[in-house]
């Protein structure tokens, strides 16, 4: 990066840093450093257990500080939040060189440095516990100011890192000057490990299943491709991971389950990200009755281990994760909210109950497609208490086992809550005959254009040949649980790093491209300190305000150059 783009401030933390340096302080040190505290457990336990606290070690970021002559104090944010910590120069310079206070700390180091502190735990005449610094160790250097966030006596942020795009795309900068973010990740991580111990209480293995797939299979979904030189042949990124883990039950497991990233090549919105993590079961000798209960007793456990309660608010609605839920076929669903039953119609009367719908449709679209064309635009706003929606027509279920009592339809559910899709469950198909049947005529489809028909795996289908036991299967799409749980609008806010678009570089001109707007050469590294990248940026400013503040820089500066006419500064932004 040339020192044009620079900010004065990160110019000056990079003279800060070799300032550093010539003082023979490392400011990057290669030793680790022990750690024994913590600043949350510091204030949660001093005042009961002060004895505790006499000889702590502790590092963390320097969030705020306040210079009083030869003390001072700062705020020192590590994992767990932040402390005061109270700094006095005799303390850290007990001998004559006063450098490390005088020098150093005040002057040399800046808001978003790592510091590492020695010392014990004290209260302040007035009350609040901080940490009297006896040795002081400079662990990094920060190059970039952290944005200025300001809070009021009552805790309320204003002027803070708040831009939503800079938010996800910079979330190191986030997480540190929003540490509040921080317990949507831990609630996260909190769903996930509730979920695999429940699993493994009940005996289920934990499995990992390809992410490179030959054929992408096990959803209708479009595909990310790629190309193995070595093999030279195309493979995917899994869309989903249902086919390896149902030929797991064909060797003979009762019940894997794999936590895993799926890839599908689709839109961007509030609720879908190109790169999302889901969890599937696949259990033997169960149906999707079964599994019904199961996923009510497991959610249950979630919730309660993430807020405590069955339930939790999401919007102005509030959700209650403890069952029984409500049951309500795919054909009723329709039927319930739009009065119509589509249960006998055939495609041509679905693709016309669409367009009296003013639901839009395409030549594409099977009789499966356009029944959740239906229901998505006119059922699934409604379903916001858990509600299993059951027994969907066969053509929109091709792994899905065909239904005991009910022609044409499949044993399936999807759980929806809050008007969202949560889960996804069957009866597996395990008749390999049915299945290659229903595989083709996914091809069929995928010839009328539609480009998330299921592929053919015909691996998949000689496993099944080998016969795979009764198996109900399931999966849950653990960003959007976690937007429930969290009480998140946006799947944004529960991924540490959502996929966005391309970052937008800021122009930098070059010496060269001032000179011709005019700028005379030895004043075109003043006009970049001004903060002047590009002559665009030059030319948008008041000309009158510029040209004082070039006389102010020179002085600032120190430089012995001639001052231009202000007639000749003007003709820069002709």
């Amino acid at each position: 990066m040339s020192i044009a783009a620079l900010s004065e401030q990160e110019i000056l933390r990079r003279e800060s840093l070799q300032q550093l340096r010539a003082l023979g302080i490392e400011p990057y040190p290669a030793e680790a450093y022990a750690v024994n505290a913590w600043a949350q457990d510091i204030k949660d336990n001093f005042n009961a257990n002060p004895e505790a606290y006499q000889q702590v070690q502790l590092a963390g970021r320097i969030m705020t500080r306040r210079i009083m002559g030869n003390a001072s104090f700062l705020e020192l944010q590590d994992s767990t939040g932040r402390v005061q910590v109270y700094l006095k120069r005799d303390d850290i310079c007990p001998g004559e060189d006063k450098t490390l206070y005088n020098t150093v700390f005040k002057k040399l180091l800046d808001i978003g440095d790592y510091i590492g502190i020695k010392g014990y735990v004290f209260l302040t005449q007035t009350g609040e516990i901080s940490v009297h610094t006896q040795e002081m160790t400079v662990l990094a250097k920060s190059l970039k100011p952290l944005p200025i966030v300001k809070r009021d006596e009552e805790g309320n942020t204003f002027d803070g890192f708040t831009d939503p795009e800079l938010r996800y795309r910079q979330r190191y900068v986030d997480l540190t000057v929003n540490p509040d973010f921080k317990q949507i990740f831990m609630k996260r991580t909190k769903v996930i490990s509730t979920m695999r111990n429940y699993f493994n209480e009940q005996g289920w293995f934990e499995v990992e299943t390809p992410i490179l797939q030959p054929v992408h299979g096990g959803a209708a979904a479009r595909p990310f491709a790629t190309h193995h030189n070595t093999l030279d042949m195309p493979l995917f990124l899994r869309i989903a991971n249902e086919l390896y883990l149902k030929r797991l039950i064909v060797a003979g497991f009762d019940g894997v389950y794999e936590f895993g990233k799926m890839f599908r090549n689709e839109g961007m919105d509030r609720t879908h990200n190109p790169e999302f993590t889901m969890m599937e079961i696949y259990v033997a000798y169960k149906d999707y009755i079964w599994m019904m209960a199961m996923l009510e007793q497991c959610l249950e456990k979630v919730a309660r281990a993430v807020n405590g309660v069955p339930t939790v608010q999401v919007g102005a609605n509030e959700i209650n994760f403890a069952g029984p839920y409500e049951k309500l076929s795919m054909y009723d669903s329709i039927l319930k909210y739009t009065g119509i039953d589509v249960s006998a119609m055939d495609e041509a009367a679905l693709r016309q109950t669409c367009r009296d719908l003013a639901i839009e449709v395409d030549t594409t679209m099977g009789k499966g497609k356009l029944v959740d064309e239906i229901f998505s635009a006119k059922v699934e706003a409604n379903l916001i208490q858990p509600t299993y929606i059951t027994d969907y027509p066969v053509e929109m279920s091709p792994l899905a086992k065909k239904h005991r009592t009910k022609e044409g339809l499949v044993e399936r559910f999807e759980l929806f809550v809050n008007g969202k899709e949560l889960g996804n469950a069957y009866s597996e198909l395990n008749d390999p005959l049915d299945q290659r049947q229903r595989l083709e005529d996914q091809l069929i489809l995928a010839g009328r254009g539609d480009d998330e028909a299921m592929a053919m795996d015909e691996d998949f289908l000689r496993a099944l040949e080998y016969g795979m036991p009764p198996t109900s299967g399931l999966g849950i799409g653990i960003d959007r649980l976690v937007m429930m749980l969290t009480n998140q609008s946006t799947i944004q806010e529960v991924l540490f790093f959502p996929q966005m678009r391309p970052e937008k570089k800021a122009k930098v001109a070059t010496a060269d491209d001032f000179i011709e707007a005019g700028v005379p050469a030895e004043w075109v590294p003043v006009v970049n300190k001004m903060g002047f990248n590009t002559v665009e940026e030059l030319k948008a400013a008041n000309p009158n305000k510029v040209f004082n503040d070039l006389g102010g820089m020179r002085k600032k500066m120190k430089l012995d150059i001639t001052m231009p006419a202000k007639e000749a500064v003007m003709a820069w932004f002709e």
